[in-house]
């Protein structure tokens, strides 16, 4: 076991961990805010890669405008989903329950939906996912390689990171979304419009699943409409980890568990059809030890 085959590891491990933490980043904003958690958040991030398979492969956009356009259009469906389905149950006072049930509809309903669209227009359930050439070029240091979306990856995950924290302590938008996380119905006194907030929430994380559900699929150059509910529950798994509610422990569970995921199976082999549980197994042993997270909010103290 040389160095540069733990380098190897690490480097792979923190590009997966990096999509993990782009939808769970996702998952967090939404939980902090409503204490909610949007079980159909992993099927946004599939709907973030179907649209850009349709965009670029059926529509023949050019990728990059087809990748802008499928993260608009999954920050619609984002909106969408608050607006049609969450908002009326809180509206009402529905208890958590009722919202909990709501987004496994939600879910199954996107699942479905694509599971038509990709039987009936796009020739079958499972699509390879096509995209620019350069993205897969590997680079070479002495014996590690590296292609060059998983240099991209991690990256462009740190800046989403920072801005992200930029819009929750430095904009109007952001100190809204936190007062709203502290207290609703007082800012619903103040006189601001806390469904737009709320949306703008929703969309800012459908966005972020999208990006997250595109690198996947790059990384794993195939589609299909179930795709979001495994890397959904393990990128939930990651938000917990690191800590419900704080974005920070969101990447950092992401990255932790897309570690693992890839590390433990490189250096134990005989481990590898264990891969997708260690994840979970990995959450457990946190809940047991540290309930909060690793970054773990006092939601009567702090926000995000």
């Amino acid at each position: 076991m040389s160095i540069s085959f733990i380098l190897q590891q690490i480097i792979n491990g923190f590009s997966l961990g990096s999509m993990y933490a782009l939808i769970a980043i996702g998952y967090t904003l939404v939980y902090g805010v409503l204490r909610l958690i949007n079980f159909a958040h992993g099927d946004i991030m599939m709907v973030g890669a179907f649209m850009a398979f349709i965009f670029f492969k059926i529509l023949g956009l050019n990728f990059y405008v087809a990748v802008t356009l499928s993260i608009i259009v999954t920050a619609i469906v984002g909106i969408l989903t608050y607006v049609t389905a969450y908002k009326p149950l809180l509206d009402k006072g529905a208890p958590k329950i009722s919202l909990l049930i709501t987004a496994i509809g939600i879910s199954f309903f996107l699942e479905s939906l694509f599971n038509v669209i990709a039987n009936q227009y796009l020739g079958g359930t499972y699509q390879a996912f096509y995209f620019p050439k350069w993205f897969s070029k590997i680079i070479h240091i002495d014996s590690i390689t590296i292609p060059v979306l998983t240099l991209i990856v991690p990256i462009m995950t740190i800046l989403l990171l920072l801005l992200v924290l930029w819009i929750l302590y430095k904009t109007k938008i952001g100190i809204a979304i936190r007062a709203i996380a502290f207290d609703i119905n007082t800012v619903k006194l103040m006189g601001a419009d806390a469904n737009k907030i709320i949306a703008f929430v929703f969309a800012l994380g459908s966005a972020l699943a999208a990006i997250g559900g595109i690198s996947y699929a790059m990384a794993y150059p195939s589609i299909d409409p179930y795709m979001g509910m495994l890397v959904g529950l393990k990128a939930f798994a990651a938000a917990v980890v690191g800590g419900i509610g704080s974005v920070t422990g969101a990447v950092i569970g992401g990255f932790i568990l897309g570690f693992a995921e890839v590390a433990i199976p490189g250096f134990f082999p005989e481990l590898g059809g264990w891969k997708d549980a260690f994840a979970f197994i990995f959450l457990i042993f946190v809940l047991l030890f540290k309930p909060t997270g690793i970054m773990g909010i006092d939601f009567e103290r702090q926000r995000f």
